[in-house]
């Protein structure tokens, strides 16, 4: 790679930090190929405080929390005048940021599905975050009431992800 190359590609990466700001995104993943041996291959991500308001408005950057060892569970508060995921009772947040799956690989069934009684410990996603997959346990047994993700969707720390009854 030449050094007009690598200008280019910092120039690049510096115009995609830009869109995601002005856009107000939380990642850019772009690959380009410069011919058969050559290729640029970026990710662009930022990380957001969790919003009080709404799970998909995004608020203010923060710099990245280590990530806990447990999931947190979201205290029991009367959820019927509430309108935020994260404060009815029973919600499970992410406790990394990353790239949620609902299933162990295309194609498969999912981990779970509305409706359905988990146990303590069982596996009810995968967060993908740095190339690694991290399955997410149960906090608690329970019936699944709402799934609040899609799958492939990115989330950040503290973001609800199911809603346990």
């Amino acid at each position: 790679m030449t050094k007009k190359d690598q200008d280019t590609d910092v120039k690049f990466i510096q115009a995609l930090a830009e869109v995601l700001t002005i856009n107000d995104l939380a990642e850019v993943r772009v690959k380009r190929e410069y011919g058969a041996d050559s290729t640029l291959d970026v990710r662009v991500t930022r990380a957001f405080a969790p919003s009080s308001s709404h799970i998909s408005t995004i608020s203010q950057p923060q710099t990245l929390a280590p990530v806990p060892s447990a999931i947190q569970e979201t205290p029991l508060i009367d959820n019927s005048s509430s309108d935020d995921p994260a404060s009815l009772a029973g919600a499970v947040s992410s406790p990394m940021v990353g790239t949620v799956y609902l299933q162990a690989e295309p194609g498969s069934n999912p981990f779970i599905s509305v409706g359905d009684k988990i146990s303590e410990g069982q596996t009810i996603l995968i967060i993908e975050a740095m190339k690694t997959m991290n399955q997410i346990p149960a906090p608690k047994s329970g019936k699944v009431a709402r799934i609040l993700v899609d799958d492939g969707t990115p989330v950040e720390f503290g973001t609800p992800l199911i809603i346990i009854e």
